[in-house]
Formats: structure tokens, sequence, C-alpha cells
């Protein structure tokens, strides 16, 4: 029987709970065994999705003033409020030893969340993409990426989360906007608490998804050990995280040299795709796509394709034919899987920014 180590890290500083997965990702070899790490923060923070844009996606201001430590991580997704009333659980699996079709991969990581929800009275259920639901509102999302010689799929159980301030953190365009995002947080999220009335023991919680993952793995169960080289590759991505140069590493246009003139314009737009809203801010040159940013809240496989879509979009004519062509074209030569993401969304929304 394969062999699953358990790192139950507990309450760690925030930007250890994102860190912990990255350095095992990046850590693995392949003596290292599949890894299921349980760990929560000890205080609030911010965290973005590895394909959005800082700026557009989170009120700086307001996290400054509430001294809210804002990171990036290496999964897609996008910006959440995070703190201790949520108990992340990180899959790092070794290539191969998980689905490679995405929706199976996301159906697999989710089932012992959802059996471990059913535990405790909770009637949860997987909802395509990847999220999972109680009576048609969320209570967990998830994401994955490849990450170093790991496969990882990342994801939370849900026993409290603070909808206020997760409407705070957000970049909106007003208040109105805000309030109405909370209301729908109230309205369509959910957690243990609002389903009980009060919240399991924590370590009983634990109990039962590890129980639940044993029998649908079919593995056995090892207390594992946090070796001295995770916790270097751990040191070294708690630097990462939140520096200023990866923070900002979808932001901003890039300037290739063309003069800007009259027949020169900086256009922006957003699509919303099945599996996420997608950003682009583009530079047309007399119709054609002189420089483009992508960016937003979806799962891309490989991460590094995104820049792929954006060299395909360059020189292009900003019509829907050409469009259409070059992402296609990019999707085929890079092998991209994105759940819910297809080359026709990128062209919507760059036909968008062109029509803003």
């Amino acid at each position: 029987m394969n062999l699953l180590r358990i790192l139950d890290l507990g309450a760690v500083p925030p930007v250890r709970s994102q860190s912990v997965y990255h350095a095992v990702a990046h850590g693995m070899t392949p003596e290292t065994p599949d890894t299921v790490i349980l760990v929560s923060p000890s205080d609030p923070y911010v965290c973005i999705g590895f394909h959005q844009e800082l700026e557009k996606e989170v009120d700086l201001e307001y996290c400054r003033r509430n001294n809210l430590p804002v990171f990036r991580r290496e999964v897609g997704g996008g910006a959440v409020y995070l703190d201790s009333g949520q108990l992340f659980v990180q899959w790092v699996f070794r290539p191969g030893r998980l689905p490679v079709d995405l929706n199976r991969r996301f159906e697999l990581y989710v089932r012992p969340l959802v059996e471990t929800y059913h535990a405790f009275g909770i009637d949860a259920y997987y909802r395509p993409i990847n999220d999972i639901h109680v009576g048609g509102k969320k209570i967990g999302g998830t994401g994955a990426a490849l990450m170093g010689n790991a496969e990882v799929v990342v994801g939370s159980l849900m026993f409290t989360f603070d909808k206020r301030t997760m409407a705070s953190v957000l970049k909106v365009s007003s208040e109105k906007m805000r309030d109405k995002i909370f209301e729908s947080l109230e309205q369509y999220m959910t957690t243990m608490e609002d389903q009980l009335g009060s919240l399991p023991g924590r370590e009983s919680v634990k109990k039962a998804y590890l129980e639940d993952c044993a029998r649908i793995l079919g593995v056995q169960l090892v207390s594992g050990v946090w070796t001295e080289k995770e916790e270097t590759l751990a040191c070294e991505w708690d630097k990462r995280l939140g520096s200023e140069d990866w923070l900002s590493q979808r932001g901003g246009l890039r300037k290739s040299g063309v003069k800007i003139h009259e027949d020169v314009r900086v256009v922006e737009g957003a699509f919303k795709a099945p599996g996420g809203l997608i950003r682009v801010t583009a530079r047309l040159s007399d119709g054609l796509i002189d420089d483009i940013t992508l960016s937003g809240d979806f799962t891309l496989f490989p991460s590094a394709a995104l820049n792929g879509l954006e060299l395909a979009a360059r020189g292009a004519r900003a019509e829907t034919g050409p469009l259409a062509s070059a992402f296609e074209a990019a999707y085929r030569a890079l092998a991209i899987e994105a759940p819910g993401v297809s080359p026709q969304d990128f062209v919507c929304a760059v036909r968008n920014a062109v029509e803003s």
C-alpha cells in the first residue's frame, strides 16, 4: 500500500501557511512521499492568485490601515481574505499520482472534504469545476498548479469566514459595489458555524478528514517529518511571496519602446468565463495589438503559459478571427489546460477591451 505523509503544522505565521506547500513542491524528489499538509494562519492576511494584478484586485490602503499583509501564491484563483477560521488542506503529490484530467483531479481532491462535512451533519457536495456547495451556497473552493516537481491541489475546511472583511479588502469602484459584494457573500457563502450553529472540535474534524483521505486514496497514513531542506526552502518562499517584485509581477503594461501617438491607444476590459474572470490591458497600434497583459482569477496549466498567450496575441489584428487563430495556436503549442476557460474566452476579453 502507498504511504501518504501527513504534516499537521497547526497554527503558523500568515506567510508560512502559504510557503509550506511551495517548499514541499519545489523541494520534491523521486524519494519524497506524497504529502498532505494541514495548517492554519495564526493571524489574518490577504492572498492573491498567481495570474492576478495586485492593484486591480486588492484595496491596498485598507490592508495597510488594518495591518493585513498581502501575498501572492503560485496557484491560480482569486484574491481572498484568510484567517484562523479556515483549516488549509494542501496536497503535494508526485507527478502521475493524480488524475491527468483537471476536472477529475478536483473531484478526487474534494471527495474527502465533502465526506468530512457529511460526518458532521453538513450536506455538502462537489460543484464543478472546483467548488464545494451546501444548498446552493459555497463552503469552499480549490486551486491547482504544477509547482517544481510536484502536482499541487489546495483548499480548506471552512469553520468560519469573515465576510465583511473579505468585502473590504477587494478593490471596487464604489462603496455601493462593496455593499453588494457583502450582501452576495452573505447570501451565497456558508461555513460550518453557519450550518451547525456551533463549531465542532478541530482535532475531531482533522481525524475524520484524514480517515476519509486514507480510505478514498487507498493509502496508509504516516505522520511526517518537516525536513531541514523544506525549512530552508520555506524561509526562501517566506521572503518571496510578499516581496515587491513577486507581488507586482503581473502588474503594469510592459513597454516595448514603440512611440505613443494619435493612432495608438491603451484599452482595458474583462470577460467572465465559466472558469473565472479574464482581465485585459492592451496597447493598440493601427488596429494591431502592440502589447498586452492578461490576468485574472482562472486556473491555467502550465502556470507560465499566460506569457505564451500574451506573446501569441502581440502583432495580431484586434479582430475576432485573427485573435481566435492566435489563442488556439498557443493552446495547442503549449498544451494549455484551463478548466472553464477556452481560447474563445480570451478572444471575448480582448474584444471587450477594444470595444470599451
